[in-house]
C-alpha cells in the first residue's frame, strides 16, 4: 500500500531563500533607473532656451526700448586699426595720393599679377584693353588702361576705385587684402609702361614676371601668366577702371 506523503524536495531545489540570493537582480534594476534619471536629467534645455535678444527685438531695459545698441565710441574691430590714412584709403586729407604707400618690390609684382589675373581679367582682360571674356558675353565694357586718362591717374585713384566700386564696377575691398589691392596697382602701372601693351593683340608685350636671382628666362616667358598663376575667371569680373 502506498504512502499518502507527499515527498518534498530538499532544501538545495528550492527558489531564493537569502538576499544574497537577489542581490544581482536588484543591483541590475538600481543601474536601469540611475540611467534612465541620468538620461532625463540631460534633457533640460537651459543652454538651447536661455535668455537672450532677437535681432531687433524691442527691449524695456533701455531708455530708446531697443535691444540693439551702438559700439562704443571709438571701437575698431581687432586687426583693422586703420591708423594709417594713405595705406587703408588711398588718400591723404581727401585728395588721391600720388605715390604707392610701401616700396614696391619684384615680388610685390608678381603677387600683384597673380591678383589682377584672378580678379581683373574677366572685364579687363591680360593686357588692360577691357575685352575680358564677361565683356564678350555681354557685360559693360570698361574702359582701357591704356588711355591717357587713367594712365595719368594717380594711384590712389586706383586703389580707391578697386576699394570702393566705379559706375557698373563692384568694390573689391572685401575679396582683396588691401596690400594685394596696391599690388595690383603697381602691376597695372607697370602693364601702362609695357611697349605695345595697348595693342588689340598684345599678350607678348606685358611685363615679364621677376623670379628669383639667377633663375633662367622660361619660354613665353613674355606672357602675362606666372608660372603657378592661378587661372584667369575665377573671380567677378574688373580690376580698377572707371
Amino acid at each position: 500500500m502506498k504512502s499518502n506523503r507527499r515527498r518534498l524536495r530538499p532544501e538545495s531545489e528550492w527558489g531564493p531563500t537569502s538576499p544574497d540570493k537577489c542581490r544581482p537582480k536588484r543591483l541590475k534594476h538600481l543601474v536601469v533607473i540611475l540611467c534612465a534619471l541620468a538620461f532625463v536629467a540631460g534633457c533640460r534645455q537651459d543652454m538651447h532656451n536661455q535668455p537672450k535678444y532677437e535681432p531687433l527685438e524691442p527691449s524695456q531695459l533701455f531708455a530708446d526700448g531697443s535691444s540693439a545698441r551702438h559700439p562704443v565710441e571709438g571701437t575698431v574691430p581687432r586687426g583693422l586699426v586703420n591708423a594709417d590714412e594713405a595705406l587703408f584709403t588711398g588718400k591723404a586729407g581727401g585728395t588721391a595720393v600720388k605715390e604707392m604707400p610701401f616700396a614696391i618690390t619684384a615680388a610685390d609684382l608678381d603677387r600683384g599679377q597673380q591678383r589682377f589675373n584672378i580678379y581683373c581679367t574677366p572685364c579687363h582682360d591680360q593686357s588692360g584693353n577691357g575685352n575680358g571674356m564677361v565683356v564678350q558675353r555681354g557685360y559693360r565694357k570698361p574702359p582701357s588702361f591704356h588711355i591717357d586718362r587713367l594712365k595719368q591717374a594717380d594711384p590712389g585713384y586706383m586703389f580707391d576705385v578697386i576699394s570702393n566700386g566705379f559706375g557698373a564696377m563692384p568694390d573689391y575691398k572685401a575679396q582683396i587684402d588691401v596690400r594685394d589691392r596696391w599690388r595690383i596697382v603697381a602691376y597695372v602701372k607697370a602693364l601702362q609702361m609695357a611697349p605695345g601693351a595697348g595693342a588689340p593683340d598684345a599678350t607678348d608685350s606685358l611685363p615679364t614676371p621677376v623670379g628669383p636671382p639667377g633663375a633662367q628666362p622660361q619660354p613665353g616667358a613674355g606672357s602675362a601668366k606666372p608660372a603657378g598663376a592661378q587661372p584667369a575667371g575665377r573671380g567677378r569680373g574688373a580690376g580698377s577702371g572707371g
